[in-house]
């Protein structure tokens, strides 16, 4: 366990070292920070039926930086390993190929969560300053960062899979912003679909990444969507680990 955590540390070093990462940490705190300032804005001058939290979390702002933000923090995962050729060394230390994969897994988790925390202080600001909580219930705050948690898990997956397929970043990143955006808008079918079956349209819902945490968010914890993510997060970390050794015994 001790060489998991050493490899553990050196990702999320990894971020710290590299430009990528104050890139994204600023892009992101930039977009999210304007999301939150409009929202209120916009409450301000009229009467709504939701909270400030519920308008954060549910905004076209928030999803637009919520995917595209692993793409970035994922590309250079195993890409940017196997095309300087670090990926030999360090799959001759006494490691197994599962550590390596999930140092990188949780390596990337990590620091997506890193960029969740500056958001805490909007909710904290906006109490200080109108004496009123963003939110109806502490509920309602967990249910939306367990969401984002469950999300993230899935999304980082996605793109440590897509990174270990190419030496490319680029090419890898793409290929993980494509799938990502395609099973977001999965779950958008429904409201384009006109003539469609209730059966089809629970199924769709079932995937829809707006609907889990527009439900969520209300402070409403469904365990279909916490099952749904954490399945699917394994399958995903199951194919890479595979392709991880494919392509290790190519070398």
């Amino acid at each position: 366990m001790r060489k998991f955590y050493t490899l553990l540390s050196r990702e999320v070093r990894g971020y710290f070292y590299s430009p990528i990462g104050y890139i994204v940490l600023i892009f992101f705190l930039i977009v999210s920070g304007i999301d939150f300032y409009f929202q209120v804005s916009f409450m301000n001058q009229r009467q709504v039926q939701y909270t400030v939290q519920e308008a954060f979390f549910n905004s076209v702002f928030f999803w637009f930086a919520f995917v595209l933000i692993f793409p970035l923090i994922t590309m250079r995962l195993f890409a940017e390993e196997f095309k300087l050729g670090t990926i030999e060394p360090l799959t001759t230390v006494p490691v197994r190929d599962w550590q390596v994969v999930l140092s990188k897994f949780f390596g990337a988790l990590v620091f997506y969560l890193i960029l969740w925390i500056p958001t805490l202080l909007y909710f904290w600001i906006f109490l200080k300053i109108t004496n009123q909580p963003a939110a109806n219930s502490a509920g309602a705050y967990f249910g939306s960062y367990l969401m984002l948690f469950l999300l993230g898990m899935f999304y980082v997956s996605i793109g440590c899979f897509t990174s270990v397929l190419t030496k490319n970043q680029i090419i890898a990143a793409v290929i993980s912003f494509c799938a990502i955006t395609l099973l977001f808008f999965l779950g958008l079918v429904q409201f384009v679909l006109l003539d469609v079956t209730t059966t089809t349209r629970d199924l769709l819902g079932y995937f829809s990444a707006i609907e889990h945490m527009g439900t969520f968010s209300r402070g409403v914890i469904d365990t279909r969507p916490i099952v749904l993510y954490v399945s699917m997060t394994l399958v995903m970390l199951t194919l890479t680990y595979h392709a991880f050794q494919s392509r290790k015994w190519r070398l």
